[in-house]
């Protein structure tokens, strides 16, 4: 029982109509809570709908709550959890785990005595709920296999830009600071610039007015457009090799079963 509710519980296997109906009702729920939070802010229309609203809450953190559960108890089917308590420990830390709690967690808090203020503050965490779309989808899960792969070059990138922005907010601040005191008072504060410009958003709030804060915000703009063409083209290269990959798996001889690029 504990393998078949497992099973269901995982994303569908080809011809297992229980999983997959599963699948379908989960994706469905988790659409229409999307479609529900975001109706709530509708004073309008909460106020007509206040108990509908309510009632699907908790209709939804039922059915989320007894799946968490499920998963909790299932989960010693798998042999890296196998181990009955540090087994379901080691799963209920797991990213997709600690998404599946978030999701039911601000309706839990009011319960044990947390300051309502904060349960209000928290009830943006439903939104965790469209993060479980993950687990069914396998386009999600190819990308978080690229970005696991990819993950120290994005790393590299990511230090690269700041160093960029720091640099460019420290230019920026020595040839800005005494025409505009205001808007450039320390490098932080022009890092604000710095992220306007690099992204080429340019909110127009704060601008360089001096000959010199110009020619670094053009040199800072063109190293922007470079700076996000970078993780951009990592991500597209992990794509490729994950398709790639992907592809050479499932070239099977329709006659023999045996791999194509094998040869024979």
């Amino acid at each position: 029982m504990k393998k078949r509710t497992w099973e269901i519980l995982d994303l569908a296997k080809p011809g297992d109509r229980a999983s997959r109906a599963f699948d379908i009702f989960i994706l469905s729920l988790i659409a229409l809570n999307v479609v529900a939070l975001a109706l709530e802010t509708v004073r309008s229309v909460y106020a007509r709908a206040a108990r509908f609203f309510d009632g699907f809450e908790v209709f939804s953190v039922v059915a989320f709550t007894a799946e968490y559960v499920l998963r909790i108890w299932s989960c010693t089917v798998l042999e890296r959890f196998a181990s009955p308590v540090r087994g379901r420990l080691r799963f209920a830390v797991t990213p997709m785990a600690l998404v599946d709690l978030f999701a039911i967690l601000p309706f839990y808090l009011p319960f044990v005595g947390v300051d309502l203020r904060f349960v209000r503050a928290v009830r943006l965490m439903r939104l965790f709920r469209v993060v479980k779309v993950a687990r069914y989808s396998e386009a999600l899960r190819a990308f978080g296999r690229v970005f696991r792969a990819k993950k120290e070059e994005l790393l590299v990138a990511a230090a690269v830009m700041f160093l960029v922005l720091l640099f460019a907010a420290s230019l920026i601040y020595f040839a800005e600071n005494d025409a505009q005191p205001e808007h450039f008072s320390s490098i932080p504060a022009a890092m604000w610039w710095g992220v306007a410009t690099m992204t080429t958003v340019g909110y127009g709030d704060v601008c360089p007015v001096t000959t010199l804060g110009k020619v670094i915000a053009a040199v800072v703009s063109v190293l922007g457009i470079a700076m996000f063409a970078l993780p951009t083209g990592i991500l597209g290269a992990g794509f490729v090799e994950e398709l790639r990959g992907r592809n050479k798996a499932t070239r099977k001889c329709p006659h023999c079963g045996k791999d194509v690029d094998a040869g024979g």
